[in-house]
């Protein structure tokens, strides 16, 4: 999968969880799991969705889980 189309994707999910906050988790899931297809295809992954899949992921141990 390219690039671009990894970009268009993660956009869309992040869309979506703006917009459909009740379903959060599961947008958060998907992103981590197209995050690390990009990590296995050698991608360069952007800066600011490192920061926010740690920023996820800090949420995600505070929370307990």
């Amino acid at each position: 999968m390219a690039l671009e189309s990894f970009k268009a994707q993660i956009s869309m999910l992040l869309e979506e969880m703006i917009n459909q906050p009740e379903d959060q988790h599961e947008v958060q899931e998907q992103l981590r799991e197209k995050l690390r297809e990009m990590r296995a295809m050698g991608l360069p992954l952007p800066a600011d969705l490192v920061e926010l899949e740690k920023r996820l992921d800090d949420d995600f141990y505070a929370a307990g889980n």
